[in-house]
């Protein structure tokens, strides 16, 4: 299920080099203390809820919109467990740009070494991307994608995306725990600081009978006749939806073409087969969204899924500037718990434990009153 989505403004700068040395020792730190205490599972879990994840954005140093706080705490986290990977069961792969490109072929060298099923794992990382992309139509172009996995097979996805023309970016987060299918809400809740508008949302049910009208058009339509169908409503601008700019945004030539190649290669009988078809991207399905729309009266959804919603300072000076001292020696003593752990002497971590137990009763305590 896809877990939460945060959208944080934009802004210039980046972690000095200071700073993110200092950040993959802790992140890395962090990593092993949860495997060790919880195992990777809960890693997963963890890494997946957008509220934990910005949280340890924070931990290490960000504040809560400083820029980059995707793209630097996943790259901290892969290279603070790089060296590490195997002796934890824990893997990332991929990141931000042509990094993210080379998802597949990093999951692949894991899976040869440790004997992980490498097509289920690159499969759930492109179906991931691909439904952010295509099948919710935000307005948000996907730019980094992280996927974490373990050595059970089970996996996470953190992907981001950018709507340049407002300055935002949106955070996706993903965990294989009960996914079914990539694109019926596989997401138990999306967090934003905004709704968007004339958002086309096929991973909701609502658009359930929109999915089965595209596959009907499919199987029972050659392509002619589609896009005959398609340049018929060129025209029409529909209540709460973008005006359809056919040779602007979808371009019948380019349809037909996408169309002719998954008719010719085998009936489609599942929405799956088809979105996930080399090709098939955002326009297409837009295309024959409204198409199945006008023809079948199955109306998709309009509806944003998105919900309304300092450990060491930030890189920025808000809330305060970071000390190199206060993190070296938070560093220092998670290391050295980490350390008497793994010689079976668990007493610091615990002692973290309690410290941690007894905040959470203040805090309950102070909302109370």
């Amino acid at each position: 299920m896809r877990t939460g989505v945060s959208v944080l403004p934009l802004h210039g700068g980046k972690a000095p080099r200071w700073l993110f040395s200092r950040m993959v020792k802790l992140a890395g730190s962090i990593a092993e203390a949860i495997v060790i205490e919880y195992g990777t599972e809960e890693f997963l879990r963890r890494i997946a809820d957008p509220f934990w994840f910005q949280s340890l954005g924070c931990l290490l140093g960000f504040d809560w919109h400083s820029s980059g706080l995707t793209t630097t705490t996943t790259g901290a986290i892969k290279e603070g467990i790089r060296k590490k990977s195997y002796e934890l069961g824990l893997f990332v792969a991929g990141g931000k740009g042509k990094v993210a490109r080379k998802t597949p072929d990093e999951i692949f060298v894991v899976a040869e070494k440790t004997g992980l099923d490498g097509d289920a794992l690159i499969y759930a990382s492109r179906a991931s991307a691909k439904t952010d992309s295509a099948l919710l139509q935000d307005g948000y172009s996907i730019y980094h994608h992280a996927f974490f996995f373990d050595n059970k097979g089970n996996w996470a996805v953190i992907q981001q995306g950018m709507n340049e023309r407002k300055k935002m970016a949106r955070r996706y987060h993903w965990v294989s725990d009960k996914v079914k299918v990539f694109h019926e809400e596989p997401h138990a809740g999306i967090k934003a600081e905004r709704k968007e508008y004339n958002v086309l949302d096929l991973t909701s049910k609502k658009s359930r009978d929109n999915k089965r009208g595209i596959i009907k058009l499919l199987k029972n339509e050659n392509p002619d006749k589609i896009v005959k169908l398609y340049t018929r409503v060129k025209g029409l601008v529909f209540p709460n939806r973008h005006p359809l700019l056919p040779y602007k945004d979808i371009n019948p030539e380019n349809l037909y073409r996408i169309l002719k190649k998954t008719y010719d290669l085998a009936k489609i009988d599942d929405f799956t087969d088809f979105y996930m078809a080399k090709g098939v991207g955002a326009t297409t399905l837009r295309a024959l969204s409204l198409l199945s729309d006008v023809i079948f009266g199955a109306r998709p959804s309009y509806e944003d899924p998105a919900l309304y919603s300092y450990a060491h300072g930030g890189k920025d000076g808000y809330p305060y500037p970071v000390s190199r001292r206060d993190y070296d020696k938070s560093i220092e003593v998670l290391e050295r718990a980490i350390k008497m752990a793994k010689l079976g002497r668990r007493e610091e971590l615990k002692a973290l434990e309690r410290l941690s137990n007894l905040f959470n009763k203040r805090r309950s305590f102070s909302n109370d009153i």
